[in-house]
This record gives C-alpha cells, sequence and structure tokens, in this order.
C-alpha cells in the first residue's frame, strides 16, 4: 500500500459515515462566525445544540508580544485566518456549504476592523451558497450559549456577561429581546485584571509567560491572601446595578509601585507579595460583581421578572472562566435561591459556536436572517436591550450582602 493512500474500503466507510451524520443532523444547521475583537471563531452548530465543528485561531500570543490587542495588527490576522477557519469548520463537521441553513455572524458590538473582516467573510460564503445571512449580537450570544448542553435554562433568565470589554447585567426575554439592569461606567473586569497582570510583570514568572493577564492573576491568586491588601469597594454610595473597574486597576497599579518600592524590586523583577496583591485584586472585583447582581436579584424579584421556583442566573464571557470568581457568584445565588449556570470553560471565550446557536434560536422563533447581504452592517457600540437601569436605580434597593468568604452563603 502506497503511504498516504487511504485504501478504497476506508474510503468507503468514510463515506457512508458522513452520510449517516449528515442524516442524523437535527435542523437547523448553521456556520457561525466570530472575529468582534482578537479570536477568529468558526463553528457549525445543529439544532439539537450539537457542536459538529469548533475551530478558533488565537491571537493572544501576537497581542501579548505588543503588549495589548492593536486593531490593525487583530484585523490582519482575522484576513489571513478566516478563509481557513471556515473551510476548516465545514471540513471538521461533514458538511458543504450548500448544506447549512443560514451564516450567523457578529456584527456588533466589537472592534470595528475585526468586525469587517468577519462580516465580508460571511457575505461572501453566504452569496456562494444562496443562504440567509444572520447578524448575531455578540452579547447576547454569550448569553444564551448556556442553553445548548443546559435546555432547563428557559426564558426569561438573569445573566451577567462579564468579559475584558464588557460587563453588564441582564435579562434575557428571548433570544432577541433583553432588558438591561446595568453596566459598567468605565472599564471591564477583564480590563482591570489584564492591566495589573502587566503591571506586576507577571509574565516574567516562568508559569505566566504564555497566559493572558486575567488567567495570570487567577494563577497566583491561588496561594495568596485575598485579604492581604485593601481594595476600595467601587460605587458603595449608588443603590443600582452598575459596575466601576477604573478604581480597582488604579489601586492596583499603585499597590504595585509601592511594593517594588518597598522591597526594592527594579527592572523585570517581580515582587514577591504579587500572589497576595494578585488574590486581593481578584477578590475586590468579585465582591463588587456579586454585590451588584444580589441587587439584580432582588430587583427582578420586586418587579415580578423572574419566575418563582425558577429563578436563574447564567454568567459568561471571558472573566467567568475565573473559578474563584464564579464561586463567590454561586454563594450569592445559594443564599437568594437562584439556580446558578456557566458554560464551560472554551465556550465562556469568544468562539464561534455561540455565534452559530444564536443563529439557531433566532431561525427558532423565525427571525431567519436575510437574504438582502449588503443591508447588514456593524455596528462598533450596540446595548443590549431596553434599558431599564434608571428604574433600578429609582427603586434604591438596599440588600443585606451575602457573606462570601467563611462556611456559610448567608446575608449579613
Amino acid at each position: 500500500m502506497v503511504p498516504g493512500i487511504v485504501p478504497w474500503r476506508a474510503a468507503l466507510r468514510s463515506r457512508h459515515l458522513r452520510r449517516r451524520l449528515c442524516t442524523a443532523v437535527r435542523r437547523p444547521l448553521v456556520l457561525g462566525i466570530e472575529t468582534s475583537c482578537d479570536d477568529t471563531g468558526c463553528a457549525v452548530v445543529d439544532g439539537a445544540g450539537r457542536v459538529l465543528s469548533d475551530v478558533v485561531h488565537s491571537q493572544l500570543q501576537v497581542h501579548l508580544d505588543h503588549g495589548g490587542i492593536i486593531p490593525p495588527i487583530a484585523r490582519d490576522l482575522h484576513a489571513q485566518n478566516i478563509g481557513a477557519a471556515a473551510e476548516r469548520a465545514l471540513r471538521d463537521a461533514g458538511v458543504s456549504l450548500t448544506e447549512l441553513d443560514a451564516v450567523a455572524v457578529t456584527v456588533r458590538p466589537g472592534l470595528s476592523l475585526s468586525l469587517l473582516v468577519g462580516l465580508r467573510h460571511a457575505r461572501l460564503l453566504a452569496r456562494q451558497a444562496s443562504l440567509p445571512l444572520i447578524p448575531v449580537h455578540h452579547m447576547r450570544a454569550h448569553a444564551l450559549t448556556v442553553r445548548m448542553a443546559a435546555p432547563e435554562v428557559a426564558f426569561p433568565f438573569l445573566t451577567l456577561l462579564i468579559s475584558g470589554g464588557h460587563c453588564l447585567l441582564a435579562v434575557a426575554q428571548a433570544p432577541d429581546r433583553f432588558l438591561l439592569l446595568g453596566a459598567s461606567r468605565d472599564d471591564a473586569p477583564g480590563e482591570a485584571l489584564d492591566k495589573a497582570a502587566r503591571r506586576l510583570k507577571l509574565r516574567n514568572l516562568p508559569e505566566c509567560a504564555t497566559l493572558a493577564g486575567g488567567r495570570a492573576v487567577e494563577l497566583l491568586a491561588a496561594r495568596g491572601d485575598p485579604h492581604a491588601f485593601e481594595f476600595p469597594l467601587p460605587l458603595s454610595q449608588y443603590r443600582d446595578c452598575s459596575f466601576s473597574f477604573a478604581g480597582l486597576k488604579f489601586t492596583a497599579q499603585k499597590l504595585a509601585a509601592s511594593e517594588e518600592q518597598r522591597h526594592g524590586v527594579v527592572a523585570s523583577g517581580v515582587v514577591p507579595t504579587a500572589a497576595d496583591l494578585c488574590a486581593s485584586l481578584q477578590h475586590a472585583v468579585a465582591r463588587h460583581l456579586c454585590h451588584r447582581t444580589q441587587r439584580a436579584m432582588d430587583y427582578c424579584q420586586a418587579r415580578g421578572l423572574l419566575p418563582d421556583g425558577a429563578r436563574r442566573l447564567v454568567v459568561s464571557g471571558g472573566v467567568a472562566c475565573n473559578g474563584y470568581i464564579t464561586s463567590c457568584l454561586r454563594r450569592v445565588g445559594e443564599a437568594l435561591g437562584f439556580e446558578v449556570h456557566v458554560p464551560p470553560p472554551r465556550l465562556c471565550t469568544d468562539n464561534g459556536v455561540m455565534i452559530a446557536w444564536k443563529g439557531v434560536e433566532l431561525l427558532r422563533v423565525g427571525r431567519g436572517g436575510t437574504h438582502d447581504l449588503d443591508s447588514v452592517d456593524i455596528e462598533a457600540r450596540s446595548p443590549i436591550g431596553t434599558d431599564v437601569s434608571q428604574d433600578v436605580a429609582d427603586m434604591s434597593l438596599k440588600c443585606k450582602w451575602v457573606k462570601l468568604t467563611g462556611p456559610a452563603a448567608q446575608p449579613q
């Protein structure tokens, strides 16, 4: 047998297997394309929530080398990878472009240069196969991903979406209908964690050299004291669901500089108290998220937005990969009678799966996209839904905060 040549019997079996797999697919069958920031994601998902393929080209190392995301560089990397990623997603799924029911693509919110790459390629594919194009809201897609594996998470539900670029609380009422309870006034939690990692020079530690900033902070925090350094509680005087992380970011930078001076650390050195500082910052971020989420839970109960006996919180976005933060949120949920659902880490970060699944959800409710491909455009900024944050503030709900550490999860 010539090496590299598949025997005809094996090839025939492969074709039969592919045919059986295709007939077992539940419609609709959607290709999802994600290029809102710095990862190129393409995936095929069917109507049963089965992931037939999941391709992600990460730009992490490039942006780590540049000290942050540079939009033109992100655009160029998307352009280099998008064609191969889409082809591989179809190949891995064992389907052709013409076997799809639609192409779904992120069009808002995100980096304009990055979004355009995904939209243009999605238009190209949709035009080739005469498929409808489904424009997808990136944050809404994050909120719905959990329903792939947990169909019991029915509408409506409360969702906390936390990442490097976003932080918001919303009630998901339907695939395309959300109520915004509160959002960040400045930075996102992932931004605060990433900037702290950079200021502490965590990349100079061997175990953190290839990690994103937030993951490096979590790694070090696991062996640190969360009460070693004092961080302020943002917006404690405001009884609403808005967030602010600029103060925490500034405090972390100030403490890092102070610790370097105290320990005589210069150049590429890392302070010996880095683990304690990371743990303290991580706890401060978790506490702030938990307080605002607890008020959102109380608001939902006061307004009757969620059904009794089926109150659920969905936490998603890149920062939802942080186990300490999600464990604190679970304590709050346990104390207030909420089931807390978090997608698997690989689905919390940006990916094509969540975009494809959002397309499936929209098709199910008759939002089947459009064949007028040129009518679809991008939006760098886009609200997740109807803003009711002022009503939250007007209610001025006073909360008995759930204790985040210790043996019992009880309001205090």
